[in-house]
C-alpha cells in the first residue's frame, strides 16, 4: 500500500497542487481523513471499505511528507528533477569516432539526414562521464531498428583520432539542430 502513494504525486493524493500553502494542505488532508477515514466506512461494502482505507493510508502518507518542511522540500526537489528529466526518443547510435571532429571550433558534429546537425563538445561528453551502463543499453536498444547509424551511412570527414583521453568521455543524447531527431552519442564500439 505504501508503494502505491510513493508512485502516485502526493498532491494529486490530497487533490492538492504545489503552490498550495500549508494551511491549504491541511484543509485537503482532513477532508479526506473525513471521507475516508476507517471508522467513518463501517455500514459500505468490504470492497468500498478496502479502497477508502487504501485511500486514506495514501492520503496520511502523503500529509505526513508535505506537512513537514525539510520532507516537503526535498520531495519538491525529487519532483522538479523528474519533471525535468526527459526521455529522448533516441533515431539512432553512433560512435564517437564516426564523427568528425572540427578542430576550429572543438567540437564532434555528424550531418542528420535533414541536413542539419548533431554537435557536441569535449565538456558535454565528460560531463557525461557518470551515465550508468544500464541507461546505455536502454538507449541502444530504443534505436530505429536496431542498426547503429554508421551501419547505415558513412561519415565523410575525418575522424579525431582516438587517444587515451576518450576514456574520460560519457554517453550522451544529441538533438539535431534543425530538426526533432536525435541519436546516442557513445565513446567506443
Amino acid at each position: 500500500m505504501s508503494g502505491e502513494s510513493s508512485e502516485q504525486d502526493l498532491y494529486d493524493i490530497l487533490g492538492a497542487s504545489p503552490s498550495d500553502s500549508l494551511q491549504q494542505l491541511k484543509h485537503k488532508y482532513q477532508q479526506m481523513a473525513l471521507l475516508y477515514h476507517p471508522d467513518r466506512l463501517s455500514g459500505v461494502s468490504s470492497s468500498e471499505a478496502e479502497s477508502g482505507l487504501r485511500k486514506f493510508l495514501a492520503a496520511d502518507a502523503a500529509w505526513k511528507v508535505l506537512s513537514d518542511h525539510n520532507a516537503r522540500t526535498k520531495y519538491d526537489l525529487q519532483r522538479r528533477a523528474k519533471d525535468l528529466k526527459q526521455d529522448w526518443p533516441v533515431d539512432s547510435t553512433i560512435y564517437l569516432e564516426d564523427m568528425t571532429w572540427d578542430e576550429e571550433d572543438a567540437v564532434y558534429s555528424y550531418t542528420c539526414r535533414c541536413g542539419g546537425e548533431f554537435t557536441v563538445t569535449e565538456d558535454e561528453l565528460v560531463e557525461r562521464k557518470g551515465l550508468d551502463e544500464e541507461e546505455e543499453e536502454r538507449v541502444k536498444r530504443e534505436g530505429e531498428d536496431g542498426q547503429r547509424l554508421d551501419e547505415k551511412e558513412s561519415v565523410e570527414g575525418v575522424s579525431k583520432p582516438r587517444d587515451e583521453d576518450e576514456e574520460e568521455y560519457g554517453c550522451i543524447v544529441v538533438c539535431c539542430d534543425t530538426c526533432s531527431l536525435s541519436i546516442y552519442v557513445t565513446r567506443s564500439r
